[in-house]
């Protein structure tokens, strides 16, 4: 059986001593749920801001690959009968139209997301800092995506008829329908321009959001290091 060294029990039970005069926490940096709940909305301010202004620019739809809103179905089969009449460049410009009516309406958005991370209550705030790292973004899908959806519409339309979409629109459905033989088709410009809109929208902010606790780069600030800034 082991035996302990003359003076061991005394060098163990001045360590036992030592650890337990210091302090017992799980959180290097003691954060409280003031400093979670500040921090928690700063991030989501920041990321939806970074948001908007990335697509809320000319060619923040239209030049990005993930954003970019394509024809409806219904006209991209318009398209190819179109196209092999020489008048496929109406359609070309009728989806840059579309683009830069979600790039116009996309800054409008920014009034709704302060409005949401601003009503958020301690609750959700803690819900969301030990969720996944898209925790947010699901929370303002699943409670904000009606709202999102009434308020968008009308901006989204508005900015289809300035951007000169509809008359476009009309045009073309004005040739199609001269064609012979050729299927009835009609499709939703601002129903199909508001979804796609808000769904590039969720999309970037789980990026952002993704980032901004990952990535030491997107903490900008002393409270965003302090919060998400942590060795796990």
């Amino acid at each position: 059986m082991w035996a302990a060294e003359p003076g061991a029990e005394g060098w163990i039970k001045r360590g036992m001593e030592i650890f337990q005069e210091q302090p017992q926490t799980t959180d290097k940096f003691h954060l409280t749920e003031s400093d979670i709940d500040r921090g928690l909305r700063e991030a989501l301010n920041v990321g939806s801001e970074n948001v908007v202004s990335l697509l809320g620019q000319e060619n923040g739809f239209y030049l990005d690959s993930r954003a970019h809103i394509y024809l409806p179905e219904s006209l991209q089969k318009v398209q190819h009968i179109m196209n092999r009449a020489g008048m496929g460049r109406m359609l070309d410009d009728l989806e840059l139209r579309m683009n830069r009516a979600a790039e116009q309406a996309t800054p409008k958005a920014r009034e709704i997301f302060v409005e949401a991370i601003s009503d958020m209550t301690l609750e959700d705030v803690m819900g969301i800092y030990n969720g996944p790292n898209d925790a947010a973004t699901r929370y303002f899908q699943g409670r904000m995506t009606p709202q999102l959806l009434d308020e968008f519409a009308p901006i989204v339309e508005q900015s289809l008829a300035e951007a000169g979409a509809l008359r476009v629109y009309d045009d073309i459905m004005g040739e199609y329908r001269q064609m012979p033989f050729v299927p009835d088709v009609k499709a939703d410009l601002s129903d199909h321009v508001v979804e796609r809109s808000i769904k590039a929208i969720f999309d970037y902010l789980a990026l952002e959001e993704k980032a901004i606790r990952t990535n030491p780069v997107k903490q900008t600030t002393g409270i965003l290091r302090k919060v998400f800034g942590r060795d796990f």
